[in-house]
């Protein structure tokens, strides 16, 4: 029994009858014949797919909630996506859930989110006339975008996991369950963290019918909410936080709503940030002979609008500005000589 096999029987001596199993899987886009070679299971395989891949390194550069913040302390969509991997992880021990799988979802849950976070997502929505969602195009990332165009060919699991991590559809596995609450529970925690640091918020802020039941620090909040979720779901074949907590949680995420994802300090520059991609959209929809040549043979197969919103979506903060500086932005004089 070579090692991959040792692992795979590990995980159906260990993990819960709950559990999604690494030699199980739904399979891949394209199937794949197991490399003899390799001691990685199905779902570990996909972790290192998603982590080496140009998507998640580009992660770093993207916003999360404050557009381009003086200062090194804030969070963007890298540290969130280590964040809820660290909670998720967390949670699948506790349930003797799959710790692979739940890291592979939660590695990848963020790849197709737009530069300057939901302003961006605003922005190719009013461009294209439709909903621009992120998990569906990190869905899109995963599947066909990367990997000069032939995806990463992940497991159904993952890829389900993703896509089911916001919005209406809700993950099979409980691992994607999992990583769907935990993303909630990161992004309002982190948020209010950032929002402090940048003078928006105060602790003492935060209602005390919230705080009577979550904690009144981060790290409170953080414990109450985890715990709340391995307790209420231990052994019950779903994924929950008690009626109390979760109103409680509920009732932070209004709130933050209110004093911070919708403040004019916090969000004064997101207008300019949409004006700004959409400039782009319209310069690069004009001219597709603009487009970088890796993005030339997908218009053919995929369409302008298809492909020009691809482009974007995939853009850092930087590169976003600094393409749309050497466009729209006259450049100094320099006397040549």
């Amino acid at each position: 029994m070579d090692v991959r096999e040792l692992l795979e029987k590990a995980e159906h001596d260990r993990l819960s009858k709950f559990a999604a199993f690494s030699n199980e899987t739904r399979g891949r886009l394209r199937p794949e014949e197991p490399d003899a070679a390799d001691v990685r299971t199905n779902f570990q395989r996909d972790i290192d797919r998603i982590v080496h891949c140009k998507s998640f390194r580009r992660l770093m550069h993207k916003t999360q909630v404050f557009l381009q913040p003086e200062g090194d302390h804030y969070r963007t969509r890298m540290t969130h996506t280590l964040e809820v991997a660290r909670i998720a992880r967390t949670v699948a021990r506790a349930l003797a859930l799959n710790e692979d799988l739940t890291e592979a979802v939660a590695m990848g849950h963020d790849l197709g989110h737009t530069p300057f976070g939901h302003a961006g997502e605003k922005a190719l929505s009013d461009c294209t006339g439709k909903p621009f969602s992120h998990n569906e195009q990190s869905l899109r990332v995963v599947d066909v975008l990367e990997n000069d165009g032939s995806g990463l060919n992940l497991t159904y699991e993952v890829r389900m996991g993703i896509l089911g991590h916001t919005g209406e559809r809700i993950p099979e596995t409980l691992e994607g369950q999992i990583v769907r609450l935990s993303d909630r529970i990161a992004y309002v925690n982190h948020d209010i963290d950032d929002a402090i640091r940048a003078g928006i918020l105060e602790e003492t802020d935060i209602p005390r019918s919230i705080t009577r039941i979550l904690g009144q620090s981060h790290s409170q909040r953080l414990d109450t909410l985890v715990c709340d979720m391995i307790l209420s779901s231990k052994d019950t074949g779903e994924i929950m936080l008690s009626a109390k907590v979760g109103e409680s949680l509920q009732e932070l995420r209004s709130f933050m709503f209110e004093k911070v994802y919708r403040n004019p300090v916090a969000k004064g520059e997101e207008s300019k940030a949409r004006d700004m991609l959409q400039w782009l959209y319209r310069y690069y929809f004009e001219h597709p002979e603009a487009l970088p040549q890796d993005f030339q043979p997908q218009l053919s197969f995929d369409g302008m609008e298809q492909t020009v919103c691809d482009y974007i979506a995939g853009m850092t903060d930087k590169y976003a500005v600094d393409k749309y500086t050497e466009l729209f932005i006259p450049a100094g004089w320099h006397v040549r000589g």
